[in-house]
């Protein structure tokens, strides 16, 4: 396969880019927001403490619905394309993402108002769910041969321009409207710029061709009929390894973004601003991270990165949390900077592994399913667990503990994979003839 002009490579680079940046800009904002003021604007009639938990229950809504969403778009992305559900699964999650910031308050709507927000929040995250593998496999299937790490780190970029756009965003808002503007509408800013973000993906993904690995398995007519079943025949214990491997990833986002600004916020009494400041910092230096693991999966696999990364969280779990609670702005955004650098050395080579672990016909499947799966474990449960651990005994202990235990999963997990980088991606799967299968389950 030859490489894609300059230009290509660029459209294929936004194409990809753009919707996990939507896809975590807008867990960020939601967030903030749920945590800040959707307990006063849709449950006012609850306590304070039962408002907030309400409104990140909704939060919780999103992950539920990924991997509804990981199925329907991994079925037809499997069975017609790669672009059509790229471009569709943006438009969902976009216009949802911009209809949250539209949904009058209780008092306007009274239930329905709450009800909306749940609704609006459940199909975001079903196009959410559709999103990353479809974006991952747009840049991976259009990589010249050694270059897919590279490409992959396209949509994992994601993360970093998405998170530090909200936080920015937080920022300037927190600091030019007073407590009653940012609670009356100013909030609603953040997801109505979803709008632009959305304008620019849909443009450039329009332009974009269907990618070449898929359109040769179109021309010689191997898609799947039930691509879910197959894979779940074929590849099973494949997917169930890649699943566990990568809870880790979104564990550790989460903790350093959301539970760790909880807690430096809440209990220690940092200021917003200074600890806002920090993870700005860090996910800076994890967008660099990110793009540099997965250019050297190329090189050095994506299953030796994989496995070190586990063994770096077990390493800085305890750490983090001691930097943290020294209250040093230098130290806490050292303490942010080295979990996101962990991150991005499981998050950079993923954008390759998961794609290359399974074959194409079922390949927008398995990747976005495992992926889905995943955020809904580590990014799901575990902030739910680390946060009733950490309430019950006022310790971090038990909290760094539960990452030590996912980075022992992780590099167990990765290990009981196989090596991908170097194997036939336009097929992904040896012919049932007895041949043994790098990945095969």
């Amino acid at each position: 396969m030859t490489a894609p002009a300059r230009a290509d490579t660029s459209r294929i680079a936004t194409a990809s880019f753009i919707g996990t940046a939507i896809e975590f800009y807008d867990f960020y904002i939601y967030g903030t927001a749920a945590a800040l003021v959707f307990g006063k604007v849709f449950f006012p009639n609850f306590s304070s403490a039962a408002g907030v938990l309400a409104s990140l229950g909704t939060f919780a809504v999103g992950f539920v619905a990924r991997p509804v969403g990981a199925v329907l778009f991994g079925h037809w992305g499997d069975r017609i394309g790669r672009k059509s559900m790229l471009v569709t699964s943006l438009l969902v999650m976009g216009l949802s993402t911009v209809a949250v910031g539209l949904v009058p308050e209780y008092g306007t709507l009274g239930i329905w108002s709450p009800i909306l927000l749940v609704v609006l929040r459940f199909v975001q995250g079903i196009g959410l769910g559709g999103e990353w593998g479809g974006a991952v496999l747009m840049s991976t299937e259009y990589a010249p041969p050694g270059k897919r790490g590279l490409y992959s780190a396209f949509p994992q970029l994601g993360p970093a321009i998405g998170f530090v756009l909200g936080n920015l965003l937080f920022l300037v808002l927190d600091a030019v409207l007073p407590p009653e503007a940012f609670l009356s509408w100013g909030w609603r800013l953040p997801f109505l710029f979803s709008t632009v973000l959305l304008a620019v993906g849909f443009y450039v993904r329009i332009k974009i061709a269907e990618t070449p690995v898929f359109q040769a398995a179109l021309d010689k007519a191997e898609q799947a009929k039930v691509p879910l079943f197959e894979l779940l025949r074929k590849q099973p214990r494949v997917l169930v390894l890649a699943t566990l491997s990568f809870v880790l990833s979104h564990a550790l986002f989460y903790t350093v973004t959301t539970f760790c600004l909880s807690m430096a916020t809440t209990t220690l009494g940092i200021p917003r601003t200074t600890v806002l400041i920090g993870l700005l910092i860090a996910a800076a230096v994890m967008g660099v991270a990110t793009l540099v693991f997965a250019m050297k999966s190329d090189r050095w696999g994506r299953r030796r990165l994989s496995a070190a990364a586990g063994v770096s969280v077990v390493v800085w779990a305890f750490p983090l949390f001691a930097l943290l609670q020294t209250g040093n702005p230098v130290l806490l955004t050292l303490g942010f900077v080295g979990g996101l650098a962990c991150f991005a050395m499981l998050y950079g080579p993923m954008g390759a592994y998961l794609p290359e672990l399974f074959r194409v016909r079922y390949r927008y499947s398995g990747a976005s399913i495992a992926y889905s799966v995943a955020g809904v474990l580590g990014g799901g449960i575990v902030p739910l667990i680390s946060t009733d651990l950490w309430a019950s005994t006022g310790s971090t202990v038990p909290v760094a503990l539960v990452l030590v235990g996912l980075g022992v999963l992780s590099f167990l997990c990765v290990l009981g994979l196989p090596e991908t980088k170097d194997h036939d991606f336009a097929d992904g799967l040896a012919e049932e003839s007895g041949r043994t299968h790098p990945g095969g389950g």
